[in-house]
């Protein structure tokens, strides 16, 4: 990079340039943003970054990340506690609410099985899924991972380690289309999909 840049701005760049989905030139862009603005509304941006590190934490029951524990949807007593929406990360959890069209607990496996990327069922919270379902409360798992090929095997996975348990084991159907992500799909997708859930043989 040219001398033109000083080192605290190549630093931020090089922040911003690892995040998922930036590139060089919009890292570069933000940066620059970020230097435009005045020091206290820079100052508001890092402070939240540092609040949701500092704040954040795993919910010890349906692992969501939240600043509670157990998190606010594991303590509303108005949640349907019979039924437990299996999901592979957080903002998955926000995506499903907002569509408005389920009133059940989660479980948040924490990613998905990538073997190439290093991720194995070890690495995803699936025993305490188990655990949760052999206490007996649970009579449904739904399946909501993400419809490719990563998250159709994370299914699988999760599928055949149920299998023996007395809980009814469900999937999304398939109006979330094939390849894509929980975060594209809109609020009436998904209560479609939740609506038609389907029935998996175990």
């Amino acid at each position: 990079m040219g001398k033109a840049y000083s080192e605290s701005v190549v630093r931020l760049r090089a922040g911003l340039a690892s995040l998922p989905g930036v590139g060089e030139k919009t890292a570069e862009r933000l940066a620059y943003h970020i230097v435009r603005l005045s020091t206290e509304e820079a100052l508001e941006l890092a402070q939240a970054i540092r609040d949701v590190k500092q704040n954040l934490r795993q919910c010890s029951v349906c692992s969501l990340l939240s600043e509670s524990d157990p998190c606010p949807i594991c303590s509303d007593g108005r949640r349907d506690r019979t039924v437990v929406c299996v999901v592979e990360d957080s903002p998955d959890v926000a995506v499903i609410e907002q569509s408005g069209s389920y009133g059940g607990l989660y479980h948040v496996l924490g990613g998905r099985l990538a073997p190439l990327d290093g991720i194995e069922p070890e690495d995803l919270t699936v025993d305490r899924l188990l655990e949760r379902v052999r206490q007996g409360e649970i009579k449904e798992v739904i399946l909501a991972t993400n419809p490719d090929r990563e998250g159709d095997a994370t299914a699988l996975f999760v599928r055949d380690a149920l299998r023996g348990l007395p809980v009814k084991v469900t999937a999304l159907a398939r109006g979330v289309p094939s390849g894509s992500h929980l975060e594209y799909a809109n609020a009436a997708i998904l209560a479609d999909a939740l609506e038609g859930r389907r029935e998996l043989k175990q």
